[in-house]
């Protein structure tokens, strides 16, 4: 997996374009989101939205920020996420919110959501509306491909009944790349990682380094701003 990156984590603010801390930004789009939606929306019609934040379990220097309409499905979701970080070769993907899981293809019998599933070990549809599932505070997990997994962590900031129009999923905020150097001459950005030696946190590596790499070009991937990277055949 991609190592951590030291500098403080920043993120740009697609409502307005300014640049954000990652500790700055949720509080910043309280006010943004208000005014932007208010602004050039309205004549939308006014529907419950969740505002996510999305991070990468293991990796917190990526990170999103979406807003998601509440008749969104967890399927919607799911494809959206593994369009902006993760899809490579089809993996299987997961969603676990209190104790339920909820998958593109559940194992077994598929039980509708009943009003006590909350907390019970049983495998659902992602066909399921967010609002369905979701409220302020609620904490999901995620994984994508059950053998070299990716996992994220979603949570629900706040649930708003509010003017929203375009897109159903919207990214408000996506974390800046992460500067990560090459481990061979320590002086040139990464733009390529070695897909064996990154189990060992090394093998990031610029261009020229790149070319010289003892493990040869065929297991070389490029740098990408996404968990995903250097793993499995994920190139962005």
């Amino acid at each position: 997996m991609p190592k951590s990156a030291k500098p403080t984590s920043q993120g740009k603010c697609l409502l307005c374009q300014q640049v954000f801390p990652k500790a700055a930004i949720t509080r910043h789009l309280a006010a943004c989101r208000t005014t932007a939606y208010a602004k050039d929306m309205a004549k939308a019609k006014e529907q419950t939205v969740f505002h996510i934040v999305v991070e990468a379990k293991y990796l917190p220097e990526y990170w999103l920020h979406v807003d998601v309409a509440g008749k969104v499905t967890l399927a919607d979701l799911d494809l959206f996420l593994k369009d902006i970080w993760l899809e490579c070769c089809g993996h299987l993907s997961m969603f676990t919110i209190a104790g339920c899981q909820y998958s593109a293809e559940p194992e077994g019998a598929f039980f509708e959501l009943a009003d006590d599933c909350f907390g019970a070990e049983q495998e659902q549809s992602m066909d399921i509306a967010i609002e369905k599932v979701v409220q302020p505070k609620t904490k999901i997990g995620y994984e994508y491909d059950f053998g070299s997994t990716t996992e994220l962590t979603l949570r629900v900031v706040a649930e708003q009944t509010m003017q929203f129009k375009g897109k159903a999923i919207r990214l408000l905020v996506r974390n800046e790349a992460p500067a990560l150097m090459c481990d061979n001459c320590k002086t040139t950005k990464a733009t390529k990682v070695c897909s064996q030696c990154i189990d060992e946190g090394e093998g990031w590596l610029c261009a020229k380094c790149a070319k010289k790499h003892s493990c040869g070009d065929d297991v070389l991937l490029p740098v990408v701003n996404s968990p995903r990277t250097g793993v499995c055949a994920y190139c962005g």
